[in-house]
């Protein structure tokens, strides 16, 4: 089953929504006293998800300061950070219209069992015929290409990205330092964690493309002399970086991903193959928060200590160390994470179809409206110092 031209049969698009007035976005807070940072997982097809938590967020609290991306998630942040805050989800929109095929079958199906048979053919029409603006597969295939070229070691030719990302995305903008951009990839020849960070360079489309290269589909990227593969390679979740670097300001950083840690026990060969998937992919993100928090308690607790030491003892090279001991301002770590349906199944991740792609977007719109709009939240109050981890949309244990 080939995926059907977008224009083909006229399918539904994501509808467009006003975005929420400044007055009431500034109303969540003071701009200038917190840095709202957006952390975004790899994930494929999921990848629309993020797009409706982002369009939710923009309605009901503010536009991010900082985006972090690994995958998929570092195209989303590309197309964040690389446009003006009024034609953002704009842009989103019109990348995961361009991205997804119209199945036109899927509007008369609601039985989950023919909607996972649909999905899974949707699938093999990704893997037989690629994806609109985003990769082809080459002709012919890797095993008859020329021994050390790019065609040689992956299946898909991702040129069709690098068109898409220069068309939607102002890479000037970007390295103006308007919004900072983190994205994350793998060196080849090394196997250390890179991150491309606008902060600190100049970064291009193929910083982006680098972050979502997942071998052995994907080509690895060149960049100064140095070949790069996907960043979940070594972590599908940027939320150790960003609570890596320090800072200044009280820190909101939304944690978004789209594999779940949590599951039930497979009972189907291919539920093993998709349970496999969510926990490698997961990335430990609630491991991370849950580091950094006794990370900022003994910092905390070592500044304590060490106001109550007498004058003689604080020179001392013990006390010093204590003292070294980074405890910076508050930081929010706000959870979202995108639960599959019955229907998806362990190709959830290159199911491209309109409908899923639709319910997607709405999934993550709807947990971000849920998150802002619960009293948990929206009562928090400020607080000064620590680390406060909001999981307001989470599954039941």
């Amino acid at each position: 089953m080939q995926p059907d031209s977008p224009d083909a049969m006229n399918p539904p698009r994501i509808a467009a929504r006003a975005d929420a007035s400044p007055a009431r976005r500034r109303s969540a807070g003071n701009d200038e006293e917190e840095e709202c940072i957006l952390v975004l997982q790899g994930g494929g097809a999921l990848g629309a998800y993020q797009g409706g938590v982002f369009e939710a967020l923009c309605e009901s609290y503010r536009e991010p300061t900082w985006l972090a991306g690994i995958s998929i998630g570092a195209i989303n942040a590309a197309l964040i950070a690389g446009n003006p805050p009024g034609a953002r989800t704009a842009r989103l929109r019109e990348f995961w219209d361009l991205v997804s095929a119209s199945g036109g079958l899927y509007a008369f199906v609601a039985d989950e069992s023919v909607r996972e048979t649909l999905n899974d053919a949707s699938a093999a029409s990704v893997l037989l015929f690629g994806v609109p603006g985003f990769f082809v597969p080459r002709v012919p295939a890797a095993p008859f290409q020329p021994r050390g070229t790019p065609a040689a070691i992956s299946y898909y030719d991702t040129a069709p990205l690098r068109q898409t990302l220069e068309r939607l995305v102002d890479f000037d903008r970007i390295n103006s330092g308007a919004t900072r951009l983190s994205v994350g990839a793998v060196n080849v020849r090394t196997g250390n964690f890179a991150y491309f960070d606008s902060a600190s360079q100049p970064i291009d489309a193929r910083h982006v493309m680098a972050s979502g290269a997942l071998p052995p589909g994907f080509p690895p990227v060149e960049i100064d002399g140095e070949h790069y593969w996907d960043g979940g390679l070594v972590s599908n979740t940027p939320l150790q970086y960003v609570l890596d670097r320090p800072g200044t300001r009280r820190r909101t950083v939304f944690q978004v991903d789209l594999f779940a840690a949590r599951g039930a026990l497979p009972a189907t060969m291919a539920e093993v193959t998709e349970r496999e998937k969510d926990i490698r992919f997961s990335s430990r993100t609630r491991l991370n928060t849950t580091n950094e928090l006794d990370r900022q308690s003994i910092a905390q607790a070592a500044q304590r200590l060490l106001a109550k030491l007498p004058a003689a003892l604080r020179n001392d090279p013990d006390a010093l160390a204590l003292a070294a001991l980074r405890g910076e301002s508050a930081v929010d770590v706000v959870h979202l994470i995108y639960r599959s349906k019955h229907y998806e199944t362990q190709a959830k991740d290159f199911e491209f179809s309109r409908r899923s792609m639709l319910e997607h977007w709405e999934a993550g719109r709807t947990d971000m409206a849920r998150t802002l709009h619960d009293p948990r939240w929206a009562n928090r109050g400020a607080d000064r110092s620590g680390v406060r981890v909001f999981d307001l949309t989470a599954a039941p244990a």
